[in-house]
């Protein structure tokens, strides 16, 4: 099938040197009209330079957008109330950020009756099918370009050489070896010396923690109130939830919590070696377990503990926009609308440990549970209980010993 004409694209657009260089070469190859886009999701960079940037590269326009109060109530919270860690280990930062992008490149796209989308990925990573999975999703219409997978820019090098070229102003500093992605959920960090994975990352590579060696000798304790499985209120002070994660980032990241290293299986079938900082993420995901514990029916918890790997699959392979994703989420917010209380944690030397949970809807009973006076449950019924609970493996046992 023929591709129509590309006259106008929107390009998700962060104003370094890749997308730089992105808007003339499309211009270029394509002799089009760029729009720019950028997202404020909490990466705590200055975005006030980006307008003009854009302009010096040659975009005809740019969109930014605090998206952080979105990010957090609709893509984080629902991975947060899931249980949503990728392979035991990542909390999913990047990948939930990805599709939020994406619909505002759409967005964006419809009003100015674009032809395409644009991202920087490269080809051998996630987020080119977490970009345009999601593009295609929301817009079967419009085209998605991925320029960096094609174009004869091979290095670095390359590039600056371009702009300089075509008189494209870019910070061509000393580039770091390390490859950073940050939102307020987490930082991705990859390359450089930690493609060997049987490297020691260096301290130079962490953003957001300290480092658990050097953090503070005393431990801190803090509280965690929930509603509904949402976080609400941090040692007793209500804020929203924008608020809540970053000074969570603050207060777990000065103790060195939150530091993640795992080799970890790529979409397209490689391994890749990540460094991760969440911070927040791991006070969170820990606290919210914790409620669950007491809260919880024990087949409804069992339940969401088989759902929570396909969860994390779905959003880390970039179906966020599926059906299954948003039919997993029915059953979760069903699982949480009793889960309100409050968890205590101590966090020191990179652990978070919880020491405390409580709940008006909790369903741990002290009278059953206790070997103390008091004790209320009633031992005679556990004779036939545990009988007929064996019973299969009993008569198994029997024709086995018979044959």
């Amino acid at each position: 099938m023929q591709k129509k004409e590309i006259n106008r694209v929107v390009l998700a657009f962060s104003g370094g040197l890749d997308t730089s260089v992105i808007v003339h070469w499309l211009k270029e190859n394509y002799d089009c009209e760029v729009i720019a886009f950028a997202a404020d999701v909490g990466q705590g960079e200055d975005l006030e330079p980006l307008p003009e940037r854009a302009e010096a590269a040659g975009a005809a326009d740019i969109h930014i957008r605090d998206v952080r109060e979105e990010f957090a109530s609709q893509y984080v919270m629902p991975a947060l109330k899931a249980q949503a860690v990728y392979e035991n280990g990542y909390p999913l930062a990047t990948a939930l950020a990805r599709p939020l992008i994406s619909k505002h490149l759409v967005d964006i796209a419809r009003e100015y009756d674009a032809d395409a989308v644009v991202h920087g990925s490269t080809g051998k990573g996630n987020d080119q099918v977490r970009f345009e999975v999601s593009a295609r999703a929301l817009a079967p219409d419009i085209e998605v370009l991925a320029p960096v997978r094609h174009w004869e820019l091979n290095t670095r090098e390359d590039e600056i050489e371009y702009a300089d070229r075509h008189n494209i102003p870019v910070e061509a500093t000393a580039e770091s070896p390390y490859s950073y992605d940050r939102n307020l959920w987490g930082v991705s960090i990859e390359c450089g010396p930690l493609e060997d994975p049987w490297n020691r990352p260096p301290e130079e590579v962490y953003l957001w923690t300290a480092n658990p060696l050097e953090a503070p000798d005393e431990p801190e304790e803090l509280t965690l109130e929930f509603e509904q499985g949402k976080p609400v209120a941090l040692n007793g002070n209500k804020l929203d939830l924008v608020d809540l994660i970053e000074q969570l980032n603050d207060l777990a990241g000065r103790h060195g919590v939150g530091r993640i290293d795992m080799v970890e299986n790529r979409l397209v079938g490689i391994k890749s070696r990540e460094i991760y900082e969440a911070p927040a993420a791991v006070v969170l995901l820990e606290a919210h377990r914790a409620l669950m514990d007491i809260v919880l029916d024990r087949d409804v918890y069992h339940q969401l503990q088989r759902l929570s790997p396909k969860y994390s699959e779905l959003v880390y392979n970039g179906l966020w926009f599926s059906d299954v994703r948003e039919s997993l989420d029915a059953f979760v917010n069903r699982s949480q609308e009793r889960l309100t209380g409050e968890v205590r944690l101590r966090l020191y030397k990179g652990s978070a440990v919880v020491n405390g949970r409580r709940s008006p809807e909790s369903l741990y009973d002290r009278s059953l549970s206790t070997y103390d006076e008091g004790d209320e449950f009633d031992q005679s019924l556990a004779p036939g209980f545990v009988r007929l609970w064996g019973l299969p493996l009993e008569v198994a046992g029997r024709r086995r010993g018979r044959q």
